[in-house]
């Protein structure tokens, strides 16, 4: 319980008040790093205590939704403003013991990348209430001189389903997006944020103005292309290493009104990736964006998007190919220009190379369109098959290996070994849409593919498919498969240093710059010790 919802003002309470956050601290159990007094500072910040959040108040931030592993933080904070953050990073950086801190969004990580065993978990979402009270408070969409909407001013914990709504009360949109999106903005941008417009407007790191950041020493530092950019640049993919992201300031167009939703179907992969290369090229005649998916003969076609009559055609394709592949497109446009859209699309078509008669076109709203994850979501939860263990693997890899990845992975591990049905995301990026500057690694050739292994599994088989994934990496080095992983995890500081390859220094100077102390999201298990 903290003094503010005690209604005590520090001022004529500061000796019961301590003692009583001390106390409860201890409750709390394992606070061995905490120091033995807070400081009057600290006193109004919303601690996790089990008054309020019940007796296990940490409880739900010991597990992320890889549901693979648990690390209990020692306390929870709940602020309301950033200052907050800041002051509680401060008094860790001042201590003779430090304590380490993760933000926590959305807790969509698989890997335990939000924890902070033993530390403190930052919940981004308490940042304003804007979330628990239904409101957007922290979006803000601001006309400049020409009332020209031209960004969106988000904080750092708002889901983008939020940022998407509110633009698009504006009629803009931001351009680069994930597939799902009740993910937060901060989080997102310590990655990359991806999804099939990439190719197009690069990942979401690369539609960034200008960013609020708390650092490792808990300064507060607005950075841009312009102030104080090595920041700025070091953020945005850096994995939550030198700062936790308050504020992004984030490039917006207008938003489209429809959407032509279309899947091909196509049993060659050489077809397959041909069309999807020869589709990232095109620019304002194309799609707006391009993904595709393996489909396996245990899972094909098991989409909302598929009539039963198509599902059931594309199920006996499977079955007789073992797997197929299907490359999905759109095409955003206005009501005005509806007419020229089949035009559009016909001209495409003639461009492909996928199975005839395995052409499947929807029309539907853009909302629509980019919530399309969500609405799974809402059928799988109440079957029990939302929250389970996801032992998914996230690889980047270089145009000039996928035939060999599709005949030693998708064919070979996947398909020969019977794998359980899973999402396997096929998706073509061009690096040039990519600034080197950013931390994020990516393989070096002009077309890389982004390739998501998404599994959902049962508490009996996610060893097993957890060492597939092992079995996949191990055949990459085998083939001299030059990959980066994509929301990557390592156990060595030796494979971190494989990862970031040339950006290695680079990166170790920023955070020696930004948080020597290592405090910062210690899940990422980069850094575990100061340097």
């Amino acid at each position: 319980m903290t003094l503010r919802r005690l209604g005590l003002m520090p001022s004529t309470f500061l000796v019961m008040a301590l003692s009583f956050v001390i106390s409860f601290l201890s409750l709390l159990g394992q606070l061995r790093p905490w120091p033995a007094t807070l400081p009057q500072g600290l006193l109004s910040l919303d601690i996790a205590d089990e008054l309020h959040y019940g007796p296990n108040a940490t409880a739900r931030f010991s597990i992320d939704y890889g549901r693979l592993t648990e690390a209990a933080p020692a306390a929870v904070l709940y602020p309301s403003s950033p200052d907050d953050i800041a002051a509680l990073v401060r008094f860790s950086y001042a201590s003779p013991r430090p304590f380490v801190i993760a933000a926590r969004g959305h807790g969509h990580s698989t890997r335990g990348q939000a924890f902070a065993p033993g530390g403190v978990v930052v919940d981004m979402a308490s940042l304003g209430r804007g979330r628990r009270a239904g409101r957007r408070d922290r979006i803000n969409v601001p006309l400049d001189d020409v009332h020209r909407l031209r960004y969106v001013d988000a904080g750092g914990e708002q889901l983008w389903i939020d940022v998407l709504r509110e633009t698009l009360e504006h009629g803009v949109a931001p351009r680069s997006w994930t597939d799902y999106l009740y993910l937060t903005v901060g989080g997102t941008l310590s990655n990359a944020g991806i999804s099939g417009q990439a190719f197009r407007h690069g990942p979401q790191i690369s539609n960034v103005h200008e960013l609020d950041v708390i650092t490792g020493k808990g300064d507060m530092v607005t950075c841009s292309r312009d102030v104080n950019s090595d920041l700025f640049y070091g953020v945005l993919g850096g994995l939550g290493q030198l700062g936790i992201i308050t504020r992004a300031r984030i490039a917006v167009e207008p938003a489209p009104q429809r959407v032509r939703w279309v899947r091909f179907i196509y049993t060659d992969f050489g077809s397959f990736i041909n069309d999807q290369e020869l589709l990232i090229s095109i620019s304002e005649e194309g799609f707006d964006y391009v993904e595709g998916q393996l489909l396996m003969k245990n899972g094909a076609a098991n989409s909302s998007f598929f009539s039963e009559g198509d599902s059931e055609k594309i199920r006996v394709l499977a079955a007789e190919f073992g797997a197929i592949y299907f490359l999905e497109g759109a095409i955003y446009y206005e009501l005005s220009t509806a007419s020229s859209v089949d035009q559009k699309l016909k001209l495409l078509l003639k461009k492909l190379s996928f199975v005839p008669g395995f052409a499947f076109t929807k029309d539907v709203s853009y909302l629509r369109f980019l919530d399309r994850v969500h609405r799974d979501e809402i059928k799988l939860r109440p079957m029990g098959l939302w929250d389970v263990p996801h032992p998914w693997l996230n690889l980047f890899v270089p145009k000039s290996r996928m035939r060999d990845f599709e005949t030693g992975i998708f064919r070979g591990i996947l398909i020969e070994n019977d794998t359980p049905m899973a999402t396997v995301l096929i998706s073509p990026m061009n690096k040039s849409k990519w600034d080197e500057k950013m931390s994020v690694t990516i393989p070096d050739e002009d077309i890389f593919y982004a390739i998501g292994i998404l599994r959902s599994a049962t508490m009996d088989d996610r060893k097993h498919l957890d060492d597939q994934n092992d079995q996949i990496l191990r055949f990459c080095d085998q083939a001299g498969i030059e990959f980066k992983q994509y929301l990557p995890h390592y156990t060595t500081q030796a494979d971190w240093k494989k990862h970031f390859g040339v950006k290695w220094d680079r990166f170790v100077q920023l955070k020696r710059r930004y948080d020597p102390k290592a405090l910062l999201s210690p899940g990422q298990r980069i850094f575990t010790t100061s340097l």
